[in-house]
């Protein structure tokens, strides 16, 4: 379980490509040991077993359905992810409940510069688009976003500043592709009302 905060990035250094699924390897100053082995860590959004850790490189293992759901599909090298470790009982939760199970990919429309922030314009497929609303909170790239607006075909998010140096929001550009959870809240609730009907 994340919160969607992120105060550390890691750098893609290898990626092994297996028949049915592939292990990647992410350098990072994130704080995690070798007792951590088997832990879960968000990875731009997608919770991923540590599984070795050696001089700052950690290996994951992603199976078929995480690469099919994710944009890790099309990862590469020296690609900047988002890194976040579980919460601990009684921490502080400043975003919004992540589970790191991503819904599907959503892909960059536009940046716009407004002022000192950033309005992000993201598409995603028609049927996800049903289950976002309008100031409802948003997983991208494992970043706890609020959804400013809803369109036909996408939703926009503003950024400040401060998130968008510390995460790699920085990086993406127009047709960049992204990892979205949609709040789990509002899909258990609208499950809810559907099954009832």
């Amino acid at each position: 379980m994340f919160n969607g905060i992120i105060f550390k990035k890691g750098v893609i250094k290898k990626i092994i490509k297996r028949p049915k699924g592939i292990n990647i390897f992410i350098k990072s100053d994130i704080k995690v040991s070798k007792k951590d082995i088997g832990v879960s860590i968000a990875c731009d959004g997608v919770c991923l077993t540590l599984i070795t850790i050696n001089n700052k490189i950690m290996e994951f293992y992603l199976s078929n359905e995480t690469i099919e759901r994710s944009k890790f599909r099309y990862l590469k090298i020296n690609e900047q992810i988002n890194l976040e470790l579980p919460l601990k009982y009684g921490q502080k939760i400043s975003g919004h409940i992540c589970q790191g199970h991503v819904d599907t990919i959503g892909k960059v429309l536009s940046v716009k510069k407004i002022d000192k922030s950033y309005l992000f314009d993201f598409e995603i497929p028609s049927k996800e688009r049903k289950n976002i609303i309008e100031k409802a909170s948003i997983c991208v790239n494992g970043i706890s976003l609020t959804i400013s607006k809803v369109t036909k075909k996408s939703f926009q998010i503003w950024v400040i500043p401060h998130t968008f140096k510390l995460t790699n929001l920085s990086k993406l550009q127009k047709k960049s592709l992204v990892n979205i959870e949609i709040d789990i809240l509002s899909k258990y609730v609208k499950n809810f009302f559907y099954e009832k009907k």
